[in-house]
């Protein structure tokens, strides 16, 4: 079988394992991402992997370098992927994704063991430590949005100024001569 049969068989079961599961995320036939943890979990992460055109008798290409995982630290992202390629060096030659992300997904603790959220630059700081009056921002007024016909029918009826002559509304016509 070649490279490209096998890839195709793989692409099939992954496809109907991981239906539904919203962990599991395919970018292209050959490129997917599993996530490792829940969403709000710190010890959670996001594996990419990626199938190089002579998978699987090649190692696929294993990235944790997906914005998900930018509160990990390099030292435990080193970790994750030293382990992830020991288990493809004891998988090679077969379907391992499958493998991968199950083994990944019992291991968890034990690939975050070391970790420590790396703390953003950024950091937000509460007002109500501060005594001064905190402002509101204010709510922009949302304008209408019109079509590009409307818009065109618009200008139709409006002067050089971009004001509508008087009495282009009948109604405002009708208005007038039922005060009379």
């Amino acid at each position: 079988m070649t490279a490209n049969e096998e890839q195709e068989m793989e692409l099939e079961a992954l496809r109907s394992i991981y239906e539904g599961d919203d962990c599991f995320k395919e970018l292209s036939p050959i490129s997917f991402q599993f996530r490792i943890g829940d969403l709000n979990e710190s010890k959670s992460f996001l594996l990419d992997v990626s199938w190089p055109e002579t998978y699987p008798e090649t190692a696929p290409l294993i990235s944790l370098d997906a914005f998900f995982n930018n509160r990990i630290s390099p030292e435990t992202k080193q970790v994750i992927i030293s382990k992830m390629h020991e288990q493809v060096e004891a998988n090679l030659g077969g379907a391992m994704m499958y493998t991968l992300f199950e083994w990944a997904k019992e291991n968890q603790e034990m690939l975050m063991e070391n970790h420590q959220p790396v703390v953003s630059a950024v950091t937000l700081t509460s007002n109500s430590d501060v005594n001064s009056p905190v402002s509101v921002p204010k709510k922009k007024e949302k304008k209408e949005q019109l079509t590009k016909a409307q818009k065109r029918k618009m200008i139709g009826r409006t002067d050089n100024k971009g004001e509508l002559p008087r009495g282009w509304n009948w109604v405002d016509v009708i208005k007038h001569v039922s005060m009379l």
